[in-house]
């Protein structure tokens, strides 16, 4: 049994629950894209803030601990994700083969390693979902692949055009990242996902959480469609909407990557806010 179906069967059926059929996405307003922006904005300013703050001889633990302790003194209640920080040859998920795996570990960051941080706080209703990568100290190969993936990013808009479906989007992702010597990471997510769908008006009561995840996090893809959210090489619906994007490259020994919100309107796309320096 593959590991979407081992998924999709434990999902009790629950009427008026279309898990499975996509809900049609609706355009955003101007006042929605505001509170998406103010959500992806704080949500890069706790990134930012953590990695001017981590040193060699901190753990993924205390580096994720500390990302939510800024976010819930900001005023966040809830998240799409509890936050993840990963260092060194974890960044690019070497050794890690359960979803378990991806939660924050031990693991000690040492002097020029590379960390990854993603941070998903849900403000005001909105869910924002970023990734941002840095390095504790000089790397001459992390700067490399940092300029890869600006060049990356710059493309992926173009790619969200008429007839687009996810296999060419995410092949055409794929082949940037082969083509500057790198492994495609994103393909080792749950569901081989590139990016997926980020949604407004969620609840902010509760903090149940599920491998890191709130159970907003689960009704929000459960409840307007799972195969409509996520996107993938699978995907065949529509595009509009908005998404978080989060390519991921692998070097050697380390992966890097962001995530941001991409905004998609009648076969063009742009990106939600520049990029986060």
């Amino acid at each position: 049994m593959s590991v979407l179906n081992r998924t999709l069967s434990v999902i009790p059926s629950i009427p008026g629950l279309h898990w499975l059929s996509p809900a049609a996405p609706s355009l955003p307003s101007r006042e929605t894209l505001a509170g998406y922006l103010d959500a992806q904005r704080l949500a890069r300013s706790a990134a930012h803030e953590v990695a001017s703050l981590v040193r060699p001889g901190w753990t993924e633990k205390q580096a994720a601990s500390l990302l939510d302790t800024y976010l819930y003194d900001c005023g966040v209640r809830s998240f799409f994700h509890k936050s993840f920080a990963w260092f060194g040859d974890r960044t690019r998920f070497r050794g890690i083969s359960k979803v378990t795996q991806f939660a924050p570990s031990p693991r000690v960051l040492r002097e020029s390693e590379v960390f990854i941080l993603d941070v998903a706080p849900i403000l005001k209703g909105f869910i924002c979902d970023i990734g941002y990568s840095s390095c504790a100290g000089e790397n001459l190969e992390f700067q490399k692949a940092q300029t890869v993936l600006a060049e990356i990013r710059d493309a992926i808009p173009s790619l969200f055009c008429e007839g687009a479906t996810g296999k060419t989007i995410c092949d055409s992702v794929d082949g940037l990242i082969q083509s500057a010597g790198y492994d495609a990471v994103h393909h080792l997510y749950p569901f081989s996902v590139l990016g997926h769908r980020v949604h407004q008006g969620v609840s902010e009561q509760g903090s149940f959480s599920l491998l890191g995840f709130g159970w907003q996090s689960y009704w929000e893809f459960l409840s307007r469609g799972l195969l409509g959210q996520l996107l993938n090489q699978d995907y065949r619906g529509k595009l509009d909407g908005l998404w978080a994007i989060e390519p991921h490259l692998g070097a050697k020994d380390f992966g890097i990557k962001f995530e941001e919100i991409l905004v998609v309107e009648r076969g063009q796309a742009r990106w939600l806010a520049g990029p986060m320096e």
